[in-house]
């Protein structure tokens, strides 16, 4: 007889506060320096300095709601809609290339409109596949180590990753293929078979990059950038001579001169050239070992979940967030070759912090129902554990 789940969760009030204010404290971060960064071209092309920063306000608020919502909902209720989860995740990912519903920008399809209110897709379907996945492998965790059990998680993270590169989303791409193995790995699957996995995408990547002629371009320009100072190795030059102006400890809140119109997408993708020019070195270490305790908290509450759904939820969540943290800053320094990917709850952008912010609520609900970290009821999900379990 199956045990009846209720949607909301009715025990005890266990918040994680260090988790709160985290994610408040670099969501309104967020809102100061998509003020900073965007203040100029929002006077300029809109007649209206707070443009993107009054979006970042809504989205904020929007974004608080919806975490503190996914608080009180009983996350174990999400392990019932896996599928229909699969499908809306991929559902939204083909609604962008229906001719006027899907918004086309910059040559690609990834935003879904209706009337004024547009989301990006993909930010949506990430989150979708995550609910999938943790589902999928707490019921059949016994199959995982299998090639067979393992191949419903990876046909859909494959659908998924196909239809986001069609948009094109080179970048998201990436993440929800990162965020698959790494999830397929928590879930069970062997490494030998992870590895076979690997190979064939290694293949792709150049053949994707040869039947896109501005894929080899960035890849070129990201090699030598000065090579084409005003054409695709622009960007990275503006970045990098941002945070190189920053110095130590910036040049000053407010006082960037990249914003004028040097650096394109400053108050999205390039947002963290803005905080590195502003704050300086200082200020970005700052930021990052916010996010790496944010990352860590994540983990930490995966370890503490009461059953797998929840450990594997949890580090789904965790992990997208980890990924895009760690992409969006390595094309900023020029790490690797450049690609459009938002610094989540920083980057003007509502659909990604309202969704991101709807996650990491569903992360204190785990909280809300973890237990201690060597109880004997986490033995099955961390065998590792068990000696210290006793």
């Amino acid at each position: 007889m199956k045990q009846k789940i209720d949607f909301f969760y009715h025990g005890a009030h266990k918040v994680c506060w260090p988790l709160v204010l985290l994610v408040l404290g670099i969501a309104i971060f967020g809102i100061v320096m998509v003020y900073s960064a965007s203040c100029y071209t929002a006077e300029k092309n809109y007649g209206d300095p707070m443009f993107f920063a009054t979006k970042q306000i809504i989205g904020v608020v929007l974004g608080a709601l919806a975490m503190a919502g996914c608080y009180f909902i009983n996350y174990n209720w999400f392990q019932k809609i896996g599928y229909i989860a699969l499908g809306v995740g991929i559902a939204v990912l083909l609604i962008v290339f229906i001719p006027g519903v899907g918004i086309e920008s910059y040559g690609a399809k990834r935003w879904i409109g209706f009337g004024a209110f547009s989301f990006q897709a993909s930010e949506i379907a990430k989150f979708c596949f995550i609910i999938f996945a943790a589902s999928y492998m707490a019921k059949y965790r016994d199959r995982m180590p299998t090639i067979l059990g393992a191949l419903p998680v990876v046909l859909a993270g494959g659908a998924m990753c196909l239809l986001i590169l069609l948009e094109p989303n080179m970048s998201i791409t990436m993440c929800v293929g990162i965020l698959m193995l790494v999830m397929l790995l928590v879930g069970g699957a062997r490494l030998k078979h992870l590895g076979l996995m690997l190979v064939p995408a290694v293949l792709l990547v150049p053949v994707l990059i040869l039947l896109e002629p501005y894929r080899l371009n960035r890849l070129i320009a990201f090699l030598d950038p000065w090579a084409s100072p005003q054409g695709e190795g622009f960007q990275l030059i503006q970045s990098l001579y941002s945070l190189g102006s920053g110095g130590w400890f910036g040049v000053g809140l407010f006082n960037s001169r990249q914003k004028y119109s040097f650096l394109p997408f400053s108050e999205s993708d390039f947002i963290f050239s803005i905080i590195g020019e502003e704050l300086g070195l200082i200020g970005c270490i700052a930021l990052i070992v916010a996010f790496g305790a944010l990352i860590f908290l994540g983990f930490r509450i995966a370890i503490r979940a009461k059953n797998r759904f929840g450990c594997y939820l949890a580090v789904g969540i965790t992990t997208i967030l980890a990924v895009q943290v760690l992409l969006n800053i390595a094309v900023v320094t020029g790490s690797i070759p450049p690609t459009g990917l938002p610094l989540p709850l920083v980057s003007a952008g509502s659909t990604s912090l309202v969704v991101f912010m709807a996650g990491l609520g569903v992360l204190l609900n785990i909280h809300r129902q973890s237990i201690h970290p060597f109880a004997r009821e986490i033995k099955p999900i961390f065998p590792q554990l068990n000696k210290k379990a006793k």
